[in-house]
């Protein structure tokens, strides 16, 4: 059993083709989709698209949730919620927020019971994102009768293995490798590479082995694009990898 797996691609089409062609170069057919598909200033629409046509198995993301809310709520000057149509929100909607995939895999989007909160990483009270200790890790998969465990959200890849042999693994994301955030504390995600990333899983034997894959794309028209949205961290992290700290005036 071999299969490809992406999280948050947050709009980025581009990144989102570059990795489904190199995915298809390895002859592999099976993808599953852990969650915040179309969310921020690029090309939501364009992204839903071709996740509908793949028809992927996937999850419902935090960002993904929102947007289902806004649009049940009636309206939003969001520029992803103002490109959409009511059937992607019916697709985001038809999501479930956890998936057990083949009988052997179960997928999520941020921990199983909670679709916005990191797992294998924690924001420290000084704003750090540090990987998670094992003893932190391990009770949110309790319950959980799978072998491999796939989560997404932080946007940071990372492969654990728990100590009764389980395997979790964040396959970064496709779309963003890098953001900001305020809560709890103010706090940075930095990848270091523009690359888009997803993650090769594949079940030799009795254990389940996993390979980050980082594939370049050409992404300056998607920086252009968070420009002129005014969304200047979008555009460093795609860029880069990196965010630029700005002074204040």
């Amino acid at each position: 059993m071999k299969f490809a797996a992406i999280a948050d691609v947050h709009g980025n089409r581009s990144a989102l083709e570059a990795v489904l062609a190199d995915i298809a170069a390895f002859g592999i057919t099976e993808v599953v989709n852990l969650g915040d598909h179309v969310s921020g200033p690029l090309e939501a629409a364009g992204t839903a698209n071709l996740l509908i046509e793949r028809g992927f198995p996937s999850v419902r993301g935090d960002q993904d949730r929102i947007l289902v809310e806004l649009w049940q709520a009636g309206t939003s000057v969001r520029s992803d919620f103002r490109q959409l149509e009511r059937r992607h929100f019916d697709w985001l909607a038809s999501m479930p927020p956890t998936l057990v995939y083949r009988d052997h895999v179960f997928l999520c989007h941020a921990k199983p019971r909670n679709d916005a909160a990191f797992w294998l990483d924690y924001i420290s009270s000084d704003g750090d994102v540090r990987a998670s200790p094992i003893e932190a890790i391990e009770p949110e998969a309790d319950g959980i009768d799978a072998q491999l465990i796939l989560c997404g959200h932080t946007h940071i890849p990372r492969i654990v293995r728990l100590r009764d042999g389980r395997l979790v693994v964040n396959p970064g994301s496709v779309g963003l490798p890098g953001y900001d955030g305020k809560t709890p504390v103010p706090y940075v995600v930095e990848v270091g590479t523009p690359h888009a990333c997803y993650a090769i899983l594949e079940c030799a034997g009795k254990e389940w082995l996993s390979t980050i894959r980082y594939v370049p794309y050409d992404n300056a028209p998607m920086v252009e694009l968070a420009l002129s949205k005014g969304m200047r961290t979008w555009a460093d992290a795609i860029a880069t990898g990196w965010i630029q700290r700005r002074a204040s005036i």
